[in-house]
């Protein structure tokens, strides 16, 4: 595995006022050489043409890198190391500069469709915020570290999908909709895992899009509608309950009127008739005997 080595380049404004100057001296060795005198002389014309050639290989050494941009610098293959040095810079023309960015990226995955952990189809998507922490692992241990990321993040989805189901009725069960942030810190730490061999980092990892598939999505609705009837019901059924409980203690406790087993079980079941039906109940009042 290949480890990043940070080095330092020069200005090149330095350099570049010193080429300018030897551009006039070389004008003036030209002039000298040729125009000056009756006959050229040779070997101040060779030396001028190779200065030039000289001159303008040192020109190929300047490079800009801006803020949170990084090069890779390579000798004839031979990784030398890496500068953020930011600016105008100058380093040995014969280097090979592969310009690396430090900037965070987002990743927009596509909607994938995959099973849960129940073996429903789902369809889910994610966006991954990633940037690249080394960068020779990026650009040496990887064919292409922007592919090796879309390519590892669409499998740690669907990797993800199959250990969660989609919902559960559970309050302990972790579930795709119902446990957004433990979900997401685990799709982060699985996608630290697997990029960390491209010298990439996440920094953040979220489910953006979730949803049944479209062939059984109207199951899926009717369920979800049912099992919210059913919790809804629960609930009604035990403040009901709550409530008759607390009318049974204030008659005794009140002596208001004195109820065997018998009339407690009527008037718990016309109390839940009230207390739970859907409408409104029409109560026929009792006019007599309290017995009859």
């Amino acid at each position: 595995m290949t480890k990043e080595r940070i080095i330092h380049t020069a200005s090149g404004w330095p350099m570049l006022f010193g080429l300018i100057a030897c551009a006039f001296g070389l004008a003036y060795l030209f002039y000298w050489t040729i125009a000056g005198r009756p006959e050229p002389l040779v070997v101040p014309l060779i030396a001028a043409c190779v200065l030039s050639a000289v001159w303008g290989v040192l020109l190929g050494g300047f490079f800009t890198l801006q803020p949170n941009v990084s090069a890779v610098l390579l000798l004839f293959g031979d990784y030398k190391g890496t500068t953020k040095d930011n600016g105008f810079r100058w380093a040995n023309p014969f280097l090979t500069k592969t310009k690396v960015s430090l900037r965070a990226h987002n990743l927009n995955g596509e909607h994938l469709k995959v099973n849960d952990n129940r073996g429903n189809p789902v369809e889910i998507g994610v966006v991954v915020v990633w940037r690249v922490q080394d960068t020779a692992q990026a650009v040496f241990d990887v064919e292409n570290y922007r592919e090796y990321v879309t390519v590892q993040s669409e499998s740690a989805v669907r990797h993800l999908a199959t250990r969660y189901p989609y919902d559960t009725g559970e309050e302990d069960e972790l579930s795709l909709r119902g446990s957004i942030d433990e979900v997401s810190v685990a799709l982060q730490e699985e996608l630290a895992e697997r990029l960390i061999r491209a010298g990439v980092i996440v920094d953040e990892a979220r489910i953006s899009h979730l949803a049944y598939a479209p062939e059984i999505a109207g199951a899926m609705l009717r369920r979800q509608q049912a099992e919210a009837i059913i919790a809804a019901r629960r609930r009604i059924v035990d403040g009901a309950v709550g409530m008759v409980e607390m009318a049974l203690e204030k008659l005794e406790a009140s002596h208001a009127v004195s109820l065997d087993e018998e009339r407690k079980a009527s008037m718990v079941s016309n109390l839940l008739v009230v207390l739970c039906g859907e409408k409104e109940a029409s109560p026929i009042v009792n006019a007599g005997s309290l017995y009859t």
